[in-house]
């Protein structure tokens, strides 16, 4: 009888055992199944929240793509810290669907204008600020801003009519791509160089205007052209954004994207200033101060052979502000000078400062290049323009051989932008 007792007690003993074993067994399950049931759930919801936010970054490139700009730029189009820091670009899309402001996509609306070549004239207005552009070169016609006084002044040579603009010799107001300037082993157009753009230039094309808002807050016009392969380099797509942003102030972005090769990239815009107004005789009431050290060194043919010069005890020395006319006896055919730029490239800056002392008007030019080409107009037989009637003001990157920052690969997009602030001296 005690042996049967002692086994029905050890089995009664084990029986207890198995029952809390199972029961603990359970618990541990349950607790490890929940913790996987949060660390997943963490996981989808986070991966949930970036797929969000993926696409609406998406859209908001699309929309900066669109719009041939980018939301920081203006933050940093110089440093003088004033209305730039509250002038955002995506106020752009917010002002297309609510101010009421003329505002369309030429896309639908063109009638296969690329095809009739037909030349149109294209307004941007704001405050003190009217600029009128032709389809031609995706040029800037005009710009108006009012002297000291309060009359109105057109400070950019030109045409009367936008007709005038197809006999047009001199590049007046025009985007040049693919290369502005010279560059050697492409198709040549200018003895053994390619210069503005090669065989078929950018200047002398229909360009199709994408989207245009003729005033309101941020008035801005967007041109588009894909351009035929130049030699070896092929095709390639470009825009050119004109933007009135802040006060009194022009703001040009231009962009490219390489579709098929590899491609040397160097746009620029090329118009002529007189800040005495478009009829001033000559530029020599005008004072400029260009932030360039340096300069490049040309060779006979007037291309870059890759030597820096500096600028200081020459007649290309304008580091600080003093009038145009000086030492300008000394050069034959006026200035045609490519400055190395001062500062940090790709970031904007304050480059040109240029004042009339008639019409009291400045102009101060910011830019992301790296170089500046100073240019005044020549006597020329047939010319509209006299010799020194204007002077051109072309940032770019410096333009030789061995610079690799114009070299974009297919896929890769390059950006060019200039911003213009004008306003009076005392």
């Amino acid at each position: 009888m005690v042996r049967i007792s002692v086994l029905v007690c050890l089995v009664l003993l084990v029986t207890i055992g198995v029952m809390v074993s199972v029961s603990l067994a359970d618990n541990n399950e349950e607790k490890s199944t929940d913790l996987k049931k949060f660390k997943g759930g963490v996981t989808d919801h986070s991966i949930s929240k970036a797929n969000d936010n993926d696409h609406d970054d998406d859209d908001h490139d699309q929309d900066d793509d669109n719009d041939g700009d980018h939301d920081d730029d203006d933050h940093d189009d110089d440093n003088d810290h004033d209305d730039d820091n509250n002038d955002h670009d995506d106020d752009d899309n917010n002002d297309d669907n609510n101010d009421g402001d003329d505002d369309h996509d030429d896309d639908n609306n063109d009638d296969g204008d690329d095809e009739k070549k037909t030349l149109r004239v294209h307004e941007l207005k704001k405050g003190n600020l009217t600029v009128k552009f032709t389809n031609r070169g995706a040029s800037i016609m005009s710009l108006l801003f009012p002297n000291i006084n309060g009359k109105l002044e057109d400070i950019v040579l030109g045409y009367d009519s936008v007709n005038d603009h197809m006999i047009d010799t001199v590049f007046c107001g025009v985007t040049l791509a693919r290369v502005a300037s010279k560059k050697e082993k492409a198709a040549a157009n200018d003895g053994k160089n390619t210069i503005h753009g090669g065989t078929k230039e950018s200047s002398d094309v229909i360009w199709r205007v994408k989207k245009h808002k003729h005033n309101g807050k941020k008035p801005y016009i967007v041109f588009t052209y894909t351009t035929s392969p130049d030699g070896d380099q092929g095709k390639l797509e470009v825009t050119v954004t004109y933007k009135l942003v802040g006060e009194n102030r022009l703001k040009m972005v231009m962009q490219a994207k390489a579709k098929e090769k590899t491609t040397p990239l160097n746009l620029v815009h090329r118009s002529y200033w007189n800040l005495g107004g478009h009829n001033n005789e000559d530029i020599f009431s005008e004072e400029i101060q260009i932030l360039g050290s340096g300069y490049t060194h040309l060779d006979d043919n007037l291309t870059p052979t890759g030597k820096i010069l500096a600028v200081k005890g020459t007649p290309f020395d304008f580091r600080q502000l003093r009038p145009i006319k000086d030492n300008i006896n000394e050069l034959k055919t006026g200035y045609g000078i490519n400055y190395c730029l001062d500062g940090v490239a790709n970031k904007m800056r304050k480059v040109v400062e240029l004042v009339d002392n008639k019409s009291k008007i400045k102009m101060e030019l910011s830019t992301d290049q790296s170089g500046l080409r100073l240019k005044t107009t020549k006597p020329k037989n047939g010319s509209v323009h006299k010799a020194y009637s204007g002077l051109c003001l072309e940032s770019h990157a410096i333009n030789y051989q061995y610079r690799s920052s114009q070299i974009i690969e297919p896929g890769e997009t390059y950006k060019h932008t200039m911003l213009f602030k004008f306003s009076f001296v005392p």
